[in-house]
């Protein structure tokens, strides 16, 4: 290297002074002259990493987000907030993706697991810091195109959302409302054989049935439904199919047509508070 005293236009230099472990890539370079108000300059330096900051998802939850400078890392939050992304991002860093950077990713693992995710934009991921990835169970996206870490990311996402909808499938009771109709009850008792109406809602296979008219007593799940014959999963409004329905308990194995409900009284799907919340978190929208 060659010391200059003075530089001009566009060079490339090194430069040698006390402190530089805390300098980040990318922020504005400050002369600091004999007649500078060095508060001011501070605040000038500050200002920048504010607006990335003020950026940050005020509830705590999101990704964590990694560039290689202040402007990429700008530009990346700056697309993940826009209206059309809408991704949120709970903490930042500048350089290469390491262990530290893993662990503070880690914390969305006990909060909201999809969160538990590092895009890291144009910089590399250190050995240790992507075995320690996948030991803790955080997922570590890398692209040079802010696009492309986007499109990772969603798939990731869709991926998840699809994985929670199979394990709460069970769980999951959509509403419905159906109505027996005339001339269709094949089998009074457990398993209860009708022929109804779908007049409101999705019915599926699993559906426990309860009977509002009658203080909501519990009938039993259907356990199949028939449309011309076939046997399908799902029923919605309009359709009439033949249900039959199972009492999963001794009480409902009790429960039979014409001794504790009638032709008039509809049968509608039993949802529970745990139900409810399962179809806001895994199926609105």
């Amino acid at each position: 290297y060659l010391h200059h005293k003075k530089i001009r236009a566009a060079q490339g230099i090194k430069i040698s002074a006390q402190g530089l472990e805390h300098a980040i890539a990318g922020t504005a370079l400050y002369a600091v002259r004999p007649d500078a108000d060095i508060e001011d300059l501070k605040d000038a330096v500050m200002e920048e990493m504010s607006r990335v900051r003020n950026r940050i998802d005020k509830s705590g939850e999101g990704v964590y987000v990694q560039a290689s400078t202040l402007g990429s890392l700008e530009a990346l939050t700056e697309f993940l907030k826009s209206p059309a992304v809408n991704i949120p991002f709970c903490d930042f860093s500048i350089g290469p993706v390491h262990k530290k950077d893993v662990m503070k990713a880690s914390v969305m693992l006990e909060r909201k697991k999809e969160y538990a995710t590092i895009l890291a934009f144009d910089v590399k991921v250190m050995p240790d810091a992507r075995d320690l990835a996948e030991e803790s169970g955080v997922k570590i996206f890398v692209a040079d195109i802010i696009y492309h870490l986007f499109d990772q990311f969603t798939a990731y996402i869709k991926n998840i959302r699809e994985e929670k909808k199979k394990d709460s499938a069970e769980e999951a009771v959509f509403p419905c409302v159906l109505k027996i109709m005339p001339n269709c009850v094949f089998n009074k008792k457990d398993p209860i054989v009708l022929g109804v109406d779908i007049l409101e809602g999705i019915a599926k296979v699993g559906t426990p049935l309860c009977i509002p008219s009658k203080e909501f007593i519990d009938i039993g799940k259907i356990a199949s439904i028939e449309i011309n014959h076939k046997q399908v999963d799902t029923a919605t409004k309009g359709q009439k199919v033949a249900i039959k329905i199972i009492g999963s308990n001794s009480d409902e194995q009790q429960k039979s047509f014409g001794r504790h409900f009638e032709m008039e009284d509809e049968l509608v799907s039993h949802i529970t508070r745990r139900s409810i919340d399962l179809l806001k978190e895994n199926y609105r929208g």
